[in-house]
């Protein structure tokens, strides 16, 4: 899906890693949410609550799972982290994500 429709969209932004990692929250009328942004070149780790599917849709980005090794994303490219859990991801140009939660 490319464009969402009949979402309400958070305006301040989610900002991480002094302003390198940048994000909206976009709701759904389901309870469903997503965050919507950029990730500009660095080394970041990032800590779950839910479950989350990251949906890389442009960039080049390697990533590590946990328990895995470091793999090189083929963007587009969809990658699953689980609850209570992190990761750590290698951005090497910029980048565009969408991230769902799933509760």
């Amino acid at each position: 899906m490319s464009k969402f429709e009949n979402v309400t969209i958070t305006k301040e932004a989610n900002i991480y890693y002094e302003g390198k990692v940048t994000s909206r929250t976009v709701e759904f009328s389901d309870g469903s949410v997503k965050s919507l942004g950029i990730m500009l070149p660095g080394e970041y780790t990032f800590n779950t609550v839910d479950k989350e599917i990251m949906e890389i849709l442009s960039g080049d980005v390697e990533v590590k799972l946990p328990g895995e090794e470091w793999r090189i994303l083929i963007t587009p490219e969809i990658f699953t982290v689980s609850a209570n859990s992190s990761f750590d991801i290698k951005i090497k140009s910029v980048t565009d994500y969408c991230c769902s939660y799933i509760k």
